[in-house]
């Protein structure tokens, strides 16, 4: 068998995707497109790759053993295409970075000091929860609270993040203590995103869940400013909005890491190694505000 790469690369997205139309949304491609490719390269085989379902396309035995073997394929193609990349030794081109969107807004908020630093670098700033694949280069750097558990990961800290509760300025409160704040209104986050920090904390203070739910911390942001309830936000959040006041002091126990990530095979880029080194910096420079210990708006 004489395949080509680009049948297999279709075989092995139609096979992970399960439809035709996502299969041909993810690569960009026509459905019918889809379609051909894969009848072509099972007459090439000479074996039905696939058991047309009324909602999906399932891999037969005969697909199964050349998806194993084609997404061997695919991640020796990953790798060369990263290994290619850090051979260039020029300190310029795009950089992709991938945070949380609190994160990626304090990122933005540093954009000018990034670029006067790397003005030959182009800044890509997603915001995201998931986690990005650093493989299949979904994106170069990512910026996270944990390390995860993933070959061919290398990390480095940047430093920690204070937590604390806020409230509007407008919002009438009598006395500040938790006990007394208990019976206020409060906004968190729903249960899909019940990893975030300060969910479970809040949970078990209130003893029940939040008046106010949502899936994104910009939102809580805007909700807290606005006078809707109470929240727990990340102090580089909160203290740097004059439209909310901190109401206690920093919460040690909910104090998180933030972490750089990096695909090994891409560290030593001199544009990415670089925009990480730039990073580091400017997180130390802006410890104090991080961690919360900084000066509050007025």
């Amino acid at each position: 068998m004489d395949a080509n790469w680009d049948d297999l690369r279709i075989f092995l997205t139609l096979a992970r995707d399960g439809t035709l139309s996502t299969a041909a949304k993810s690569l960009g491609v026509s459905h019918p497109t889809v379609a051909r490719r894969v009848q072509a390269l099972e007459q090439q085989i000479g074996a039905r790759l696939f058991d047309r379902l009324p909602d999906r396309f399932v891999p037969t035995s005969a697909g199964e053993e050349l998806l194993a073997d084609t997404e061997a394929m695919e991640k020796a193609a990953l790798s060369i295409q990263r290994r290619s990349a850090g051979l260039s030794d020029t300190v310029s081109g795009v950089v992709r970075m991938s945070a949380g969107e609190a994160m990626a807004v304090l990122v933005a908020r540093h954009l000018p000091w990034l670029r006067a630093r790397l003005q030959h670098i182009e800044f890509e700033v997603v915001a995201s929860h998931t986690l990005a694949n650093l493989s299949r280069r979904e994106a170069d750097l990512l910026i996270r609270e944990r390390v995860p558990e993933l070959a061919g990961i290398v990390a480095r800290k940047l430093c920690r993040v204070g937590y604390a509760i806020y409230a509007a300025r407008k919002l009438a409160l009598e006395e500040t203590g938790l006990p007394a704040l208990v019976d206020q209104p409060w906004i968190g986050f729903d249960d899909d995103h019940s990893y975030m920090p300060g969910h479970q904390w809040l949970h078990e203070r209130l003893g029940r869940r939040p008046e106010i739910r949502v899936n994104n911390w910009l939102v809580l942001h805007d909700a807290v400013r606005v006078g809707t309830g109470l929240a727990v936000l990340p102090c580089y959040l909160g203290d740097q909005d004059s439209a909310l006041r901190r109401v206690g002091g920093v919460l040690p126990e909910l104090s998180t890491e933030q972490w750089l990530l990096v695909h090994r095979d891409l560290r030593a880029l001199p544009r990415v190694r670089a925009v990480m080194d730039a990073l580091v910096e400017l997180f130390q420079r802006h410890r104090s505000v991080l961690e919360g210990r900084g000066p509050t708006s007025p």
